[in-house]
């Protein structure tokens, strides 16, 4: 069994998570960091037409309608994240090859997502949506998903919660699609997702660094170092009703 996250990481304030002032080890401006290897999601601007993103957020949302080609998929990167927030499964693909067995495994339930609101943003996450999955022995499923790429256009980092007041980011009617500064996302917490190459490394220096201070980051990176072993100890505390209580059944 793989252990749990270690407590004093899971109970770090937020206010640990800004660097301690007077810090000069690193450039003021993030996208600099390790000369660019270590730059967060939002240093990448888009080098696709807005249609290009949405469509891809489409094609992701095909994929797991269990009546389509099962060869549709969306143009995944070699890392690919997708990370599910409470009370999903956190981290719930990984990798390119892991997050398209995990799309055929989700077919699975048959379900369908009739319902879609895909927009394109300006700041990665470039494609964010409204959706509502429809599950054969279940019912509506309203989720609100982003989806983070590269400058190759490659999908990196997907999260996903609940369309709920409860589980989102925030509950502020004002700001529907999160576009404030200070969001709680992880996709732009991740070092490396806005290097060049769109790859972060999990037992880099600088992950490394940001897991010391940052308990999402940390969570993160825990997780993929046994992607299967931590999928399974995430489903032993959740319960087996998370779709009951992420779907609002």
């Amino acid at each position: 069994m793989l252990r749990r996250l270690p407590t004093h990481l899971a109970l770090l304030p937020l206010a640990a998570l800004v660097p301690v002032a007077g810090c000069t080890s690193e450039p003021s401006d993030p996208c600099a960091r390790g000369g660019g290897e270590a730059a967060p999601a939002t240093c990448v601007v888009p080098t696709f037409p807005p249609s290009y993103y949405v469509e891809q957020a489409n094609l992701y949302f095909d994929r797991l309608e269990w009546d389509t080609d099962p060869s549709v998929a969306p143009n995944y990167s070699a890392q690919t994240v997708r990370w599910e927030w409470h009370p999903w499964l956190k981290l719930t693909g990984y990798t390119r090859d892991g997050m398209l067995s995990a799309d055929l495994a989700a077919r699975l339930v048959r379900s369908t997502v009739p319902t879609r609101d895909c927009r394109f943003f300006e700041t990665n996450p470039f494609a964010r949506c409204r959706v509502v999955f429809e599950y054969e022995n279940g019912g509506p499923c309203p989720i609100y998903e982003e989806f983070a790429f590269d400058a190759n256009g490659e999908m990196t980092f997907i999260e996903a919660w609940s369309d709920f007041p409860e589980f989102l980011p925030e509950s502020r009617p004002d700001d529907p699609w999160f576009e404030r500064a200070g969001v709680l996302r992880l996709s732009t917490r991740v070092a490396g997702l806005g290097s060049p190459s769109g790859l972060f490394d999990p037992l880099g220096p600088y992950i490394l660094e940001d897991a010391e201070r940052d308990p999402y980051v940390a969570d993160l990176q825990w997780r993929t170092q046994d992607f299967y072993a931590a999928w399974f100890d995430e489903h032993m505390v959740v319960g087996e009703d998370y779709f009951a209580r992420g779907c609002g059944w």
